[in-house]
């Protein structure tokens, strides 16, 4: 991976943790002040405020594997710890987003065009988890080929 590359997509990581942290800080207060008079206040607060903590999580972790790659060791089975947290918290983000969902759905505060756009959104992070988990499985095809090119190294040197 390129140094320019790295640096480009930390600077964007750096963005957006600052941005999930300034909206933690001070949006959901603000939020939840505007909410007030909203029947399932808490929920959606509580929603919001998970789905940002699944959200600060996955740029750790993408943090963590640009990190792995740049030092050439992706390619390992340490690097499994991190798509698999990648997993699960987008799975959670979208149990999130359908929950939110749910809350929104009764009553007249929301149209239900609005509670079927979130829905889809839902779908669409369920998505993103799918595609991360269909590149875990390349991901352990890669090591394993990786771990039988070393194997085969090592014989060959044994036979020179």
């Amino acid at each position: 991976m390129g140094r320019l590359t790295v640096l480009a997509l930390r600077a964007v990581l750096v963005a957006l943790l600052a941005g999930a942290l300034f909206v933690q800080a001070v949006m959901v207060p603000l939020l939840a002040a505007d909410l007030r008079d909203f029947g399932p206040r808490v929920p959606v607060v509580v929603i919001v405020l998970l789905g940002l903590v699944t959200a600060e999580v996955v740029l750790v972790c993408v943090w963590r594997l640009v990190t792995m790659a740049r030092r050439g060791t992706v390619f390992s089975h340490g690097a499994f710890r991190y798509v698999h947290v990648v997993i699960g918290a987008m799975t959670a983000a979208a149990l999130l987003v359908f929950a939110l969902g749910v809350v929104l759905a009764p009553g007249e505060a929301v149209a239900p065009g609005v509670v079927l756009l979130i829905g889809g959104v839902g779908l669409a992070v369920l998505g993103v988890a799918l595609i991360v988990l269909v590149l875990r499985m390349l991901l352990a095809q890669a090591v394993d080929r990786d771990a039988e090119a070393s194997r085969m190294q090592a014989e060959l040197a044994e036979v020179i």
